[in-house]
């Protein structure tokens, strides 16, 4: 009973290589071949991108991660106030629900200092809003988290194999195309050295 399962994917296995021009096949011409080993790199490529892509999107997460951890080991929030308020303020994209205003903090020195943040819409005057600074004091982007190195890596994973596979598709159909030439001109050449003995024995 066990060797049913495994003759089967032998004949299986078999028939896909005859397939692709393998074996023995007096109907199966050089140019075949050509073509079928072509196809068996394509597909070798494409199964290469796979474990290529994790690798690329493993990387750029590592060193995404390592920045990351290096800007949030630079900045630290701190409480701010806002110097205006935003209840007749205008957003400057539609559906935006955030515009800039003055705000004022301190950095870990106490010297004041002042900048623009985007705070919500309706934002009164000497509101408390946390803001990012360096260590410089300044205003400053929140640092990449985790689950940005995460998306990161991810997205490359994803995203490698979708653009390169349909590359691979058209370079094999490309390269499929001085074959059928070849083989549409072979044919052509046999033709015309069989059709005068079929119209004889037609006629």
């Amino acid at each position: 009973m066990s060797s049913t399962p495994q003759h089967r994917a032998e004949l299986f296995v078999m028939m896909q290589l005859r397939r692709l021009s393998f074996g023995h096949n007096l109907l199966r011409r050089r140019v075949d071949r050509i073509e079928a080993a072509f196809l068996l790199v394509a597909i070798a490529v494409a199964l290469l991108v796979i474990p290529a892509a994790a690798a690329l999107g493993t990387t750029l997460h590592d060193r995404a991660e390592q920045s990351a951890t290096e800007e949030r080991a630079s900045v630290h929030q701190v409480r701010a106030r806002t110097l205006e308020g935003t209840a007749n303020a205008v957003p400057s994209t539609l559906g935006l629900s955030t515009t800039s205003v003055r705000v004022s903090w301190q950095d870990p020195s106490g010297s004041p200092h002042e900048g623009k943040a985007d705070v919500l819409l309706g934002t009164p005057v000497n509101t408390a809003v946390r803001i990012w600074i360096d260590q410089a004091g300044t205003m400053t982007g929140a640092p990449g988290t985790s689950a940005d190195s995460d998306a990161l890596g991810t997205a490359i994973a994803l995203t490698l194999p979708l653009l390169a596979w349909p590359a691979i598709f058209a370079g094999f159909r490309l390269g499929r195309r001085p074959l059928d030439r070849y083989r549409a001109d072979e044919w052509a050449r046999e033709w015309r050295k069989v059709s005068p003995r079929w119209t004889g024995r037609q006629s």
